[in-house]
């Protein structure tokens, strides 16, 4: 029996590599362009599992459509899961993820953002293009001995520190739960984020989105920070309240600010809206910004990322028509 999935958000990226991976397990697999959600949640009828990303909307009224349709399994090809009502699909249906593809995917991205904000390469490229060869508005500061804070050291953060110490620079960071032996090994310092926020010349993100880190970048964190302070965020948007962050900017708190998310991403991220209006103002003045990088989402995007995604995606899902444990379940944690 070929078991169905729905692969909801396929692009042709995502079709050329899983179609390359099923190869190997023969399942149906159903390409739908739409993030899934309650409006087009009819397009999992007769699938036995959906495949979703990180802009999917699995609030209880998917959860109960697709059980009610004899889907038994979700499928994420991503490592976040804060847009899934995990609670409420406890003992409903069965979840499963993509812990980690590929740290360095990540961490390189991080390190491509903070050196072009630093070296205005966006600015010099679009410069150079007319001709202009002045350095006016190019002056860079050396990385060497600088302070970054690194919020979040799992796998991703692990990777970035790594990738930071490279270039010399002094590490603080901070986690909600920290490896005390990779520090030590490591030779790096976890702090506090007030620690963070003032000593910091340099802060990146690389924790998940809960309750307690929504908006951590706001209004009261960013004026503890240093003037100029440069923020990076290759996590999830709404760990930085965006209005904020601008105002930050307007003021000159913040020197420096490179987005590879942004809190209301799910309209425009992964989609071509040339030919479109862009509706969504702060957006539009997060884009006026000649100190301010924002990519698509799109820090994982590496041909290694990509592969280890599908290959994680389709073994959970053998793993669970087999009867296996599910070592990427994600469990609901009862308070």
């Amino acid at each position: 029996m070929a078991y169905k999935i729905a692969v909801f958000d396929a692009k042709p990226y995502d079709q050329d590599t899983f179609e390359k991976v099923n190869q190997q397990f023969g399942y149906e697999l159903v390409y739908h362009k739409e993030h899934l959600d309650k409006h087009n949640v009819i397009l999992a009828g007769g699938a036995d599992a959906v495949c979703i990303f990180v802009n999917a909307d699995v609030d209880k009224y998917v959860i109960d459509k697709l059980c009610e349709m004899g889907v038994k399994l979700i499928a994420l090809r991503c490592a976040g899961f804060n847009n899934v009502d995990i609670a409420y699909a406890a003992g409903k249906i069965k979840v499963v993820r993509v812990p980690d593809y590929s740290p360095h995917a990540i961490a390189e991205h991080t390190l491509a953002l903070m050196l072009c904000l630093n070296r205005k390469v966006h600015r010099a490229f679009l410069r150079t293009r007319d001709w202009n060869f002045s350095l006016n508005g190019f002056l860079g500061f050396d990385m060497y001995e600088k302070t970054v804070g690194v919020i979040g050291t799992g796998k991703i953060g692990k990777t970035v520190i790594g990738v930071l110490k490279g270039l010399g620079m002094k590490i603080l960071a901070y986690d909600l739960y920290p490896d005390h032996e990779f520090a030590a090994k490591n030779d790096i310092k976890y702090a506090t984020l007030d620690e963070i926020y003032t000593n910091a010349d340099v802060i990146t993100l690389h924790c998940p989105l809960t309750k307690e880190t929504e908006y951590m970048i706001c209004e009261d964190s960013i004026a503890k920070m240093k003037d100029g302070v440069m923020i990076i965020n290759t996590g999830r948007g709404k760990l930085i309240h965006t209005k904020h962050l601008i105002d930050g900017l307007i003021s000159r708190k913040i020197g420096y600010a490179g987005l590879d998310v942004y809190e209301e991403e799910g309209a425009y991220f992964y989609e071509d809206c040339s030919d479109s209006v862009l509706t969504d103002d702060v957006l539009a003045r997060l884009l006026s910004f000649n100190n301010v990088i924002v990519t698509s989402h799109q820090a994982f995007f590496t041909e290694e990322a990509m592969s280890n995604i599908a290959n994680t995606t389709m073994n959970n899902v053998a793993d669970f028509f087999a009867g296996k444990e599910l070592k990427n379940e994600v469990v609901h944690q009862a308070k």
